[in-house]
């Protein structure tokens, strides 16, 4: 009888909590892993800084091209050094200052959209507002990643006199930098790395085959 008791006790208190955390869930006690707390506002600013990294990379792989194929594209007819380094230098001023006033006027542009749009909305002055592009640190910045990418092929047929070396040295340079943002740009942009790699080479070896290869046909053309 008494273990009946015991029984029927515990049956009875095991009822009651059942009630009481029917009645008042949050009570209850959950026991579980602590769950992950995820801060948007880094989140952002990694998506800020890997945009702004996104564009550095492809600003330098323009200069790179460009001055690398404007300066085969004038090797193709004349073998001077000075010539070729000339024209790169050219290229990469000429580039750089494009690239910064396009930039420039971009960002001017997409700055007043938001600036009518917070108008609007009633929220000039606020941390939207703040948090918007600069359009001179965006030329700023477009300018000096093109110039970077630049300078290395000016660098690479500066101190070489021997015209054929030199030739090969601005197409292995401008090939191994290019395998480089194409790594960079696969890592930022979650893509599989040879495959942009492939990509960013094979264009700029068109953009370079084809600059002097058409150059190399005015010179037998006598044009």
């Amino acid at each position: 009888m008494a273990m009946m008791s015991s029984m029927d006790g515990g049956i009875n208190i095991g009822k009651v909590a059942a009630v009481v955390d029917a009645e008042n869930p949050a009570a209850t006690i959950v026991v579980g892993p602590p769950c992950a707390v995820v801060d948007s506002d880094d989140d952002d600013d990694l998506s800020q800084r890997g945009n702004w990294l996104r564009a550095a990379v492809l600003g330098a792989n323009d200069g790179l091209v460009s001055t690398a194929s404007l300066m085969l594209g004038v090797g193709a007819v004349k073998a001077d050094a000075r010539a070729m380094v000339i024209s790169g230098f050219a290229g990469l001023l000429a580039g750089a200052c494009s690239m910064a006033i396009g930039e420039f006027v971009s960002v001017c542009s997409q700055r007043d959209l938001e600036l009518a749009r917070l108008d609007r909305d009633g929220k000039r002055g606020g941390e939207e507002e703040k948090a918007l592009p600069s359009p001179v640190q965006a030329a700023a910045a477009s300018a000096l990643a093109f110039s970077v990418g630049a300078l290395l092929p000016l660098l690479a047929a500066g101190f070489i006199a021997d015209y054929r070396l030199r030739i090969g040295m601005v197409a292995a340079v401008a090939t191994a930098t290019l395998a480089a943002f194409g790594c960079v740009g696969a890592v930022l942009g979650r893509a599989p790395v040879a495959r942009s790699c492939a990509r960013v080479v094979g264009g700029g070896w068109v953009a370079m085959a084809v600059t002097f290869g058409l150059m190399r046909l005015f010179k037998a053309s006598g044009i």
